[in-house]
């Protein structure tokens, strides 16, 4: 039976299956791992309620624990409080930038309370870092993301947008 710290160390190394250079808990998907007589339940939060990828994690998670030797693993899905990309830890947002993702900028909510931008900013190119960029499309290859193009590199990229 794995106890706690190995369970989050295995936990680390499940990526998220649709940005396979982070994990699971650097995204702040995985909230709360609690061990019972029978194994562990792990308490996971998704990027939204709609998230295409939630089963595909939860598969994911339980697979990894269970050849760890976890046991039985449940999987409880909360939807409350909302996952926001506050939850994104420092590691993963130089991670997002490497792989050509924009992370997001800013805190998303201060103490619960999300501040109304009336010109959202733009987000610094993570190829060349310059400031110069634009808005594509509101929507990039997920949801939570949207397309920008540099103005100086001219190289496009993805934006985690801030929820």
């Amino acid at each position: 039976m794995l106890n706690e710290t190995q369970a989050w160390q295995v936990l680390e190394g499940v990526p998220d299956p649709e940005i396979p250079v982070v994990s699971v808990v650097e995204l702040g998907i995985v909230r709360e791992l609690v061990r019972s007589e029978r194994g562990l339940r792990v308490v996971v939060t998704p990027t939204y309620s709609g998230c295409p990828a939630t089963e595909v994690i939860a598969e994911s998670i339980r697979s990894a624990l269970q050849a760890a030797g976890a046991g039985q693993v449940d999987i409880e899905t909360r939807l409350d409080p909302a996952w926001t990309t506050d939850w994104i830890n420092d590691a993963a947002r130089e991670k997002l930038r490497a792989y050509g993702i924009a992370p997001p900028s800013g805190k998303a909510a201060v103490d619960g309370v999300r501040p109304i931008r009336f010109v959202p900013r733009l987000p610094p190119c993570p190829h060349c870092g310059a400031a110069d960029t634009e808005r594509l499309s509101e929507y990039g290859a997920t949801a939570c993301k949207a397309l920008y193009r540099c103005g100086v590199c001219r190289e496009p990229f993805e934006y985690f947008k801030p929820i």
